[in-house]
């Protein structure tokens, strides 16, 4: 593994990652909670942006999920993003529940305790800190391609969107 330097904060502004490739195919993991009590999660869904002003990351979690119970009372939230060589402790984030397994202790990941007190870990490559502005649930009644419902929420489970202001960002050469 090449050697690592160190996180140096950036403005949102000056990030330059492929955002779709950067989400949907190398994906991210979704941190909610404080250092106390957090899951990290893996998603390849959602988006960066400007929305209200100001730089956003938006993420949608199912309320099924252990981490939607730690998003929803938590203030703030992490993305971190990784280079290949953590791509199975990604995989196990995403394959297990931290209700039943402490994901930390079974990938080896390091956290971190945010400024915004949001847990992040050292081994990523990109953290965005957020912090909540807004939440909805996704709604049947509002799928214009309705196809969609069934392809994703045959069980009718939808997700619940939340947009975060990017507070932080911490980028490290690789």
């Amino acid at each position: 593994m090449s050697e690592r330097g160190e996180f140096h904060e950036i403005d949102p502004l000056e990030l330059e990652e492929k955002v779709i490739s950067l989400i949907g195919k190398e994906w991210m993991l979704i941190t909610a909670g404080n250092e106390d009590k957090y899951n990290p999660m893996t998603a390849s869904w959602g988006g960066l942006g400007f929305l209200w002003n100001r730089p956003v990351a938006f993420v949608v979690v199912r309320p099924q999920r252990y981490t939607y119970e730690l998003i929803e009372v938590s203030p703030t939230f992490t993305l971190t993003f990784y280079d290949a060589a953590h791509r199975d402790a990604l995989t196990y984030c995403g394959s297990y529940s931290g209700r039943d397994v402490d994901k930390v202790a079974e990938t080896g990941l390091t956290p971190v305790t945010g400024a915004t007190g949001a847990v992040y870990f050292e081994e990523a490559r990109l953290v965005l800190e957020c912090r909540k502005l807004y939440a909805q649930d996704l709604k049947e009644t509002s799928f214009i391609d309705t196809g969609l419902v069934d392809q994703h929420y045959a069980a009718r489970d939808f997700h619940r969107l939340y947009v975060g202001e990017i507070v932080r960002v911490l980028k490290r050469e690789i």
